[in-house]
């Protein structure tokens, strides 16, 4: 899932309306540049009828009336364009997308008594429908950017953007920030996963529990280290270690296919590699680094993160 590669493979609008355009720019500049290249060899061609030509006619032609014919009908088209893609019926979904350094926070809101749901790193959506992303940030500025779904946006301490887009069929997509926001600016990915209606739903409902009690001893061990470790001064667990929010929420972190922000995969063998060597993986991470524990200890740490799905 390259994110320069799906500028060229739009989903949804209001991706499909910035391909079209594009597309629609680029033909016109070809054939401008095919003119100009056509009018220059006529130019240095020689002959009597380019010296019936005076300069004021050309400066009149070319310099004045042929840009204004262009970039008037170039205006009108991107208006409208721009226009139809922003009309539409209300939006039945809007996520909150806070960018920090250097992961996403997503805050959905539970249907049924409109809790919110704080997830992380891994952007749900129903295909086929428009939804409405705000967009802010934590610390510094970020820019949401998943280019088969829209084109980049701001994000700014202290202010909310709003984007609205049209998600198209079910798939996933590659986001990325798209603006310098420090060390691991470029491990920054968010992964956008597009599924039917239905299984939106339950998969929103899926989320909105609490997490499972930890099954056999190793994960039981494990949830007792993730709190005499302190992870729970980052970290949620909701129903089973509640209150850190510094970090990413892990209430259902193995329902996720990567971890770390597209770091690796949400497997236990990679949260083992992931807790005790995240600053070999993404140094600078807001995370120390636990490869004091012994392999025991950090196995049974891993399991039980890696049941909580």
């Amino acid at each position: 899932m390259n994110p320069g590669g799906a500028v060229l493979s739009p989903s949804g609008s209001p991706a499909l309306a910035i391909a079209e355009i594009g597309w629609v720019m680029f033909v016109g500049a070809a054939l401008l540049f095919a003119l100009t290249m056509a009018l220059l060899a006529w130019a240095v061609g020689g002959g009597e009828t380019r010296r019936r030509f005076s300069v004021s006619a050309w400066i009149l032609g070319g310099g004045i009336a042929l840009p204004v014919v262009v970039l008037v009908a170039l205006f009108l088209y991107t208006h409208g364009r721009v226009a139809s893609g922003a009309s539409g019926a209300e939006a039945p979904l809007i996520v909150g997308v806070v960018g920090r350094d250097w992961w996403w926070e997503l805050r959905y809101r539970d249907p049924r008594d409109g809790r919110e749901i704080v997830l992380a790193n891994e952007l749900h959506l129903p295909a086929g429908q428009s939804v409405i992303l705000g967009l802010n940030s934590g610390d510094v500025i970020h820019s949401f950017w998943v280019p088969a779904l829209a084109g980049k946006v701001d994000m700014i301490p202290g202010r909310v953007q709003q984007l609205r887009v049209s998600t198209g069929e079910p798939g996933r997509h590659r986001g990325q920030c798209a603006e310098f926001c420090g060390e691991q600016h470029a491990q920054m990915a968010l992964e956008v996963v597009v599924v039917p209606p239905e299984q939106f739903d339950a998969w929103l409902r899926a989320q909105a529990a609490p997490a499972a009690a930890p099954r056999g001893e190793a994960a039981t061990r494990g949830m007792a280290l993730f709190r005499s470790e302190g992870c729970d001064g980052c970290h949620a667990v909701r129903g089973l270690a509640e209150g850190g929010a510094s970090g990413p929420d892990l209430t259902h972190v193995a329902s996720r296919r990567l971890i770390g922000a597209g770091s690796l995969v949400a497997d236990e063998a990679g949260l083992a590699r992931w807790i005790a060597g995240v600053q070999h993986l993404k140094p600078g991470a807001r995370m120390p680094q636990y490869d004091r524990l012994d392999p025991e200890d950090l196995a049974a740490l891993a399991a039980f993160l890696a049941q909580l799905r």
